[in-house]
């Protein structure tokens, strides 16, 4: 798969993730969070979930700019770490299986968005 199939997919499931926070934040925050998702969390769930819209879509407007598209995807990877870390930090008091699988999404997010800001970098001249 190329690169920019790859960047597409990624920028679209960041998207698809932030839509889903926030159609259903108490849901997806309940898996997450535990009950603290599924009442006032909720409020900041919407938030990220336009952040990850956000973001998802700029990633995809600015895909096929090669100055400004391999940035966009290092500020994804970047976004994705600060998840990790601050899912990281709080586990103690997170329910164990959906803290795991959110913070795989993001470690999974960081990398392969670090690789795609390298990979669509255009070749130095």
């Amino acid at each position: 798969m190329e690169p920019r199939d790859v960047a597409r997919q990624y920028a679209a499931g960041r998207v698809a993730l932030g839509a889903a926070l926030v159609i259903a934040p108490r849901r997806l925050g309940r898996v997450w969070l535990g009950r603290d998702g599924a009442g006032t969390g909720s409020v900041a769930l919407r938030a990220l979930g336009a952040r990850d819209i956000v973001l998802g879509g700029i990633a995809l407007h600015t895909l096929d700019n090669p100055q400004v598209g391999p940035r966009w995807q290092r500020t994804c990877a970047a976004v994705d770490a600060v998840d990790l870390v601050a899912t990281a930090a709080a586990r103690p008091k997170l329910p164990p299986v959906g803290s795991a699988l959110v913070m795989a999404m993001a470690a999974a997010g960081a990398a392969v968005g670090g690789w795609l800001g390298q990979a669509l970098h255009p070749p130095e001249a």
